[in-house]
């Protein structure tokens, strides 16, 4: 086969182990394509999910996928907005999470929504009071503003310049206002990001949720996870290239800048557990946590895998010169950082919920703990959102100039 007809068909001109990468993530797709065609069919009652507890995997896949894309508005803002142009090798692979991981979030709450058809009632019906309301608004101008910043990495491909005399053209214009779109992405997402935590902090009901420090510690943690999430991607694409795609300096000043927003996220972590678990406690707080140790794995999941494996691990991996400057070091933090992180949202979701409003403390053992386990369709949707993200990222880092300076020293791993 000639080698015009191989550029026509790029998937022939894939390495095998790619191809078979592809193929599983198309295959997970099907199914995840296949699970939501019965979730729009046949409603929420095919899932785990009922009126105690209304939230479950897909909104821990949501808060997880959005605090996993946070790079993008960290990294516009340094470079674009900061003007500190070394990190602008990592900068359009942010974005790329960031645009992958938001699509993500959104395709599920079009399943969880219940009313996927009533979708652009936010947009119409304004419900100033609502914290959702204000978090749905800034993820959609977000996710249109990520949308025209990867457009200019769209434009300025191979492929599209070769179908499209007038693309990098198109390409430097709506660079122009690259840092107008920088700006605007930095305040809607700080605007989210906190929100998101201040929609459990705020409910006093809820006392397992009621936390006026949470709307911080998830944009610390989002920071922190949306970063790491960039340098594994980068890491990883640099070991299967056999080059650094990003000058290696680069890479541990940004491990560095992980390991800060980790530090003062653990810092106000500890110090709230102490102040609202040690110091001082409100007996329905007390014995919520208390029925939550006794009845489930809350207790490992948020010391052992929340804040020591998803959290202090990383911190000292990243801050630890000798540590960080190796390539395996590094990826095993940003690793566990991610964990970590997607821990934080799963134990927030999840916790606050599995201990019943009218639940009281002298019935601890009689009245039932709430209990929730997704169904198939459940899982089988959720590895489909995954498998779309991940087969977006490949095909994004292979065709798109998403590292326009590949061409760096050669990597030592």
């Amino acid at each position: 086969m000639t080698g015009a007809v191989m550029k026509k068909l790029p998937w022939l001109d894939m390495p095998l182990g790619l191809k078979i990468w592809i193929g599983l993530l198309g295959i997970l797709l099907v199914i995840g394509v296949v699970c939501g065609v019965v979730v729009f069919a046949k409603g929420l009652g095919v899932t785990g999910l009922s009126h105690q507890i209304p939230w479950g995997l897909w909104i821990a896949l949501d808060l997880s996928a959005i605090s996993l894309g946070a790079g993008a508005f960290v990294l516009s803002a340094v470079v674009y907005l900061l003007n500190i142009k070394r990190f602008e090798g990592v900068a359009r692979i942010a974005v790329l999470g960031g645009f992958l991981g938001y699509s993500s979030a959104m395709l599920a709450l079009a399943l969880d929504i219940g009313r996927p058809d009533r979708f652009w009632h936010p947009l119409v019906y304004w419900n100033v009071h609502s914290v959702l309301w204000e978090i749905t608004m800034c993820v959609v101008f977000y996710f249109t503003v990520l949308a025209l910043e990867i457009a200019v990495v769209v434009l300025e491909s191979d492929v599209v310049k070769a179908r499209w005399a007038a693309a990098p053209k198109a390409a430097h214009q709506l660079h122009r206002f690259t840092p107008i779109f920088a700006l605007i992405g930095l305040v809607l997402s700080l605007l989210h990001q906190s929100s998101l935590g201040a929609t459990y902090g705020i409910i006093a009901a809820r006392p397992l949720w009621y936390n006026p420090s949470l709307p911080v510690q998830f944009i610390l943690s989002a920071v922190a996870g949306g970063l790491s999430a960039t340098l594994l991607v980068t890491l990883v694409v640099s070991l299967l290239r056999g080059k650094y795609v990003v000058k290696p300096g680069v890479l541990r000043d940004l491990a560095l800048i992980a390991g800060a927003a980790l530090l003062f996220y653990l810092y106000l972590k500890v110090w709230n557990w102490a102040a609202t678990n040690y110091y001082s406690s409100l007996p329905a707080t007390e014995a919520g946590l208390e029925l939550l140790y006794q009845t489930s794995p809350y207790g490992a999941t948020f010391w052992w895998v929340e804040v020591l494996i998803g959290g202090i691990l990383p911190a000292i991996i990243y801050m630890w010169r000798r540590l960080r400057e190796n390539d395996w070091m590094l990826m095993l933090a940003a690793a566990l950082t991610i964990v970590g992180v997607v821990m934080l949202r799963w134990n927030t979701t999840i916790s606050g919920l599995v201990v019943p409003l009218d639940w009281s403390p002298g019935t601890a053992f009689l009245f039932p703990r709430l209990s929730y386990t997704p169904t198939l369709i459940e899982i089988g949707a959720f590895l489909g959102i995954i498998a779309y993200a991940l087969l977006g990222l490949t095909l994004g880092v292979r065709y798109l100039p998403i590292y326009p300076a590949a061409d760096s020293v050669p990597a030592e791993h």
